[in-house]
């Protein structure tokens, strides 16, 4: 009796030990995703407009890819940014636009149902350049700047994006700064909001350990032949 006694007292010594220790990890993951975030916030925004009359003129205006639906038709969130890049290039603040997203199936295409958007609204063939590889927003720079030699740009999305991309570009030697794109109250904020806190820790490492996009390409000068771009 005095052996399972002694046995039991170990096994719950040993369980109390592992959940302490469950316990200070989690608080300590918890406490560096809180400090990664501050941080980023910090670093990125004096670099983050809303004002179309004081945003730097840049080479490039670059717009982050999302949904697109069944028929080609845009979610909100991204119309919003490609008409936030429209304004920026017909006010003159960038002579080309590159468009960043997802065309990893021939069904599903984001590139090219902004493209056609912007050839409606009258912007220039020779001015917009497409990034078929965006998978996500680390990706995107990385191509802006290895694929398309992109050395200065504006990205466009939506406020809550914004420190991560500006944050992710000037990391990677990119002088960048961001304009937001909300032009209304979204759907899904709270959950937009809510993984993005995440998105940015995964962000941080991922430019400090230097990770590579999922695919890189030949090179495709943004001074060059927009249409080697195309499909």
């Amino acid at each position: 009796m005095k052996i399972k006694n002694w046995i039991k007292k170990i096994d719950r010594c040993v369980l109390h030990k592992f959940c302490f220790f469950v316990l200070f990890a989690m608080v300590l993951i918890f406490a560096v995703g809180i400090d990664i975030n501050f941080s980023m916030f910090q670093q990125t925004g004096a670099y983050i407009y809303s004002d179309l009359g004081k945003v730097p003129a840049k080479p490039v205006v670059m717009v982050l890819g999302a949904k697109v639906y069944v028929g080609d038709k845009m979610s909100s969130i991204l119309l919003d940014r490609v008409q936030t890049a429209l304004e920026i290039y017909q006010a003159g603040k960038a002579q080309k636009i590159l468009l960043s997203g997802d065309h990893g199936t021939k069904t599903y295409d984001e590139v090219n149902t902004m493209k056609k958007y912007l050839l409606d609204h009258g912007v220039l063939a020779q001015d917009i350049f497409l990034d078929h590889a965006g998978f996500d927003t680390y990706d995107s720079f990385y191509r802006a700047r290895d694929v398309f030699e992109v050395k200065s740009m504006i990205v466009v999305t939506q406020a809550f994006h914004l420190p991560r991309a500006v944050y992710i570009g000037n990391a990677m030697g990119i002088d960048t700064v961001g304009f937001v794109a909300d032009k209304q109250r979204y759907q899904s904020e709270f959950m937009n909001n809510f993984r993005e806190s995440f998105a940015r820790v995964k962000a941080f490492f991922d430019v400090k350990f230097y990770a590579l996009p999922k695919f890189l390409g030949p090179k495709i000068p943004i001074t060059g032949d927009s249409h080697l771009s195309w499909d």
